[in-house]
């Protein structure tokens, strides 16, 4: 059955699109067949994955809400598959508030590709609401991105607070994948922000290296591109093969 990360922070600008891409990529390099999921009705994922979302007729949120039986899924995107979004899927957030059963949506609709993947990563949005709470409910293990800042380190309790609830009430085999220092410059605040979270987390998960803030991820998601085909020599690169050699250890 497919492991399936789920690429959750509430806070946004922590690069979980751009983690969630560039993760996938590695893991198909390493000849993992991948689906990634876009639940966040922004899109960011569609769009780094070279769709258009406005031009998108079917979504996630079909599958969740049950319109439709079968995910549509895009094939072979840089060797991977997507299943879109598109900003509709703030309206799927609204109907969910009426629906049976809401938290168990997402889990139910990956159910009948479980046996097809060996990975499905989770692009989830930058909050705590309904979409999100799909995401940790359908995932096997959740994989945290967080900026080397202050104010992304302060939320930090809210977000394994939020973590800690899902696992109470609705997926108790949840687990941390890991926890992605991200946009880490060698400023004395990035740091000190780092040693924080080494010292604060290292005991719940694994804390990878830091990706370094570097304009090279944003020019290659405009390129539509995962980093290692647009700037193959760059030194996140290394980087971004050991975590994904880390959830090959899952």
């Amino acid at each position: 059955m497919s492991k399936i990360i789920a690429i959750f922070n509430q806070a946004g600008g922590v690069s979980k699109t751009t983690l969630t891409m560039n993760l996938g990529y590695h893991l198909h390099l390493l000849n993992h067949k991948m689906l990634l999921v876009d639940m966040d009705p922004q899109a960011s994922l569609t769009t780094f994955m070279g769709k258009e979302a406005h031009e998108v007729t079917q979504i996630i949120g079909d599958a969740i809400l049950g319109e439709n039986d079968e995910l549509a899924i895009h094939h072979d995107l840089h060797g991977m598959d997507l299943v879109a979004s598109n900003i509709t899927l703030s309206a799927v957030e609204l109907q969910l508030a009426s629906v049976m059963a809401r938290e168990v949506r997402l889990k139910q609709a990956l159910e009948p590709i479980g046996s097809i993947y060996d990975f499905v990563l989770i692009d989830c949005p930058p909050s705590l609401g309904v979409l999100s709470i799909l995401s940790l409910t359908a995932a096997t293990h959740v994989l945290i991105p967080i900026q080397t800042h202050f104010k992304a380190f302060k939320g930090t309790e809210l977000l394994l607070s939020t973590i800690k609830q899902v696992k109470k009430h609705v997926n108790p085999k949840l687990a941390i994948a890991g926890v992605v220092p991200t946009l880490y410059s060698n400023a004395s605040q990035d740091k000190m922000i780092l040693e924080a979270l080494q010292q604060q987390l290292s005991p719940l998960a694994r804390v990878y290296t830091a990706i370094p803030r570097a304009t090279a991820f944003a020019d290659a998601a405009m390129n539509r591109q995962p980093l290692a085909i647009y700037s193959p020599k760059h030194p996140a690169i290394p980087i971004l093969e050991t975590i994904a050699k880390g959830m090959e250890g899952l």
